[in-house]
């Protein structure tokens, strides 16, 4: 009981705090950010100019902004770099052991 409590006294705390400018997770896994605030409402912005007005019991906890779109392009460069760096001699030899394999399968069902 005692740790109920306390969780139910943080999440009010939390919602009692929330200020225009933060981003939000609703308890549906909606996220948001607050554009303005009322007594028990908070009106949330979801996407560029779609704002919709929630209780805010229904905010489940604040989230950090979103990392530049810039920032996550040049990750997303390297893995594919990374993953191209394979040269087609390794693709020979991944084709003469499945060769291999099959052989070797073929003799056990025969022998």
């Amino acid at each position: 009981m005692r740790k109920q409590r306390k969780a139910m006294s943080e999440q009010q705390k939390l919602q009692n705090s929330l200020t225009v400018g933060d981003r939000v997770m609703t308890t549906s896994g909606l996220f948001g950010t607050v554009v303005e605030t009322e007594d028990d409402s908070i009106e949330l912005e979801i996407a560029d100019g779609v704002v919709t007005t929630w209780l805010r019991q229904a905010i489940r906890e604040r989230v950090e902004t979103e990392v530049d779109e810039d920032e996550d392009d040049e990750d997303d460069d390297e893995e594919i770099t990374d993953s191209s760096d394979r040269d087609s001699s390794d693709d020979e030899s991944d084709v003469a052991e499945n060769a291999e394999n099959a052989e070797n399968a073929e003799t056990q069902k025969t022998g």
